[in-house]
């Protein structure tokens, strides 16, 4: 099944937040997760030689991942660097996902492709899904239990929901998360995974971040 980029919200077995992000992709495959300057945030950008799919689509390319407040986000586009602000300004999750999803809406390409999110704490016990459609505006908070991952996707799989769960969630680190994203557990049955970016807390309540091109 094609689902389209992919965000998920999980808890380690022993109790630490995940916050996860996959690029599946049919028309724009030719893309890999780079990190920043500053050493905390992660962006998808085009391959070298494919600098030019910009031009044919200007959402291909933007952060996908940055903390703030001790929370981590990702996301499948240019909303992430406006809802790490809201958060860091003190507005909880729920409310700065849907102030900006709201303002910026779905991406006004030819498939009027939804826009994701995602937001965990650092213990995992609480993590938010979100997406503006053209149809509709969802956000939800969900209480995490160990060894289980919430995910939503831009496409088939496009409401936060009970159903959308993996309950044997496994990996331990980020560069395990990564793996996981890309082809493990509920994630295997989904098509023409690209590149994943994860988060995944430490024991000391910050996150450490690992990126994998499949």
């Amino acid at each position: 099944m094609y689902v389209g980029r992919i965000v998920a919200i999980a808890r380690t077995r022993d109790g630490r937040g995940a916050a996860l992000y996959r690029v599946s992709s049919r028309s724009f495959p030719n893309r890999m997760a780079q990190t920043l300057a500053d050493g905390k945030t992660v962006a998808i950008i085009p391959k070298p030689g494919f600098e030019n799919d910009i031009h044919k689509n200007p959402y291909i390319a933007y952060n996908c991942l940055r903390f703030a407040n001790r929370f981590a986000i990702v996301t499948n586009g240019s909303h992430t660097d406006p809802i790490a602000i809201q958060i860091e300004k003190g507005i909880p999750p729920r409310d700065a996902l849907a102030n900006v999803m709201l303002n910026m809406d779905f991406e006004h390409d030819s498939l009027d492709t939804p826009r994701i999110s995602a937001v965990v704490t650092p213990s995992g016990d609480k993590g938010w899904l979100g997406i503006v459609r053209r149809d509709a505006l969802l956000i939800r908070e969900f209480n995490l239990n160990p060894g289980q991952a919430y995910y939503l996707a831009t496409y088939e799989k496009n409401k936060p929901s009970d159903d959308q769960v993996d309950n044997n969630f496994t990996p331990v680190n980020a560069q395990q998360a990564c793996d996981y994203i890309l082809g493990q557990g509920v994630f295997a049955e989904f098509e023409k995974p690209v590149t994943a970016v994860c988060a995944v807390a430490k024991q000391d309540g910050t996150f450490e971040f690992h990126s994998k091109d499949f």
